[in-house]
């Protein structure tokens, strides 16, 4: 099994979450407020605090980590601070990477983010991916059918892991 991080683990990051743990993964899950780590844990995740905004705050939540999941196509905040999450910071979580072990990106490009931001965040990743050989899952169901979701989500993974 594997350690997956989530980045946004919100509501649907801990669906996954417990999902991902009730198979045998290791799952750690990223929030920007400590209040919420209570909730993180109780979906089966290892909570931690960091802040995609400030992407150096995320960078020890990679200590052993193989599979990243960025479920922020739901983020919140003016237009300008979300598309800094699908663009630059993006880009900037993407060059921290370059040194661990992840072996696999999961990128959520479907959700109430606007849709070309969340296009300039899958050609980010497209980007990335081919740069640094860093192997990418773009995540497009729609979050609002949520086993759909949970499905795709999970399948994203795996394919991931799989070797070969």
């Amino acid at each position: 099994m594997a350690r997956v991080l989530i980045v946004g683990c919100g509501c649907r990051g801990r669906a996954l979450a417990g999902e991902l743990a009730g198979v045998g993964h290791a799952v750690r899950g990223t929030t920007r407020e400590a209040a919420r780590r209570e909730a993180i844990a109780a979906a089966g995740a290892e909570p931690y605090v960091g802040d995609p905004d400030r992407v150096g705050s995320l960078v020890a939540a990679l200590e052993g980590v193989a599979i990243v999941c960025w479920l922020l196509a739901d983020a919140a905040g003016t237009d300008a601070d979300v598309a800094q999450l699908h663009g630059p910071r993006l880009r900037s979580f993407y060059e921290q990477l370059v040194d661990t072990g992840v072996r696999g990106v999961v990128y959520e490009a479907a959700g109430s983010v606007a849709a070309p931001v969340l296009a300039d965040g899958v050609e980010i990743a497209r980007t990335a991916s081919r740069t640094w050989a860093i192997p990418l899952a773009v995540l497009d169901a729609d979050p609002r059918h949520r086993d759909g979701w949970l499905a795709a989500a999970r399948s994203a993974i795996d394919r991931l892991l799989a070797p070969g």
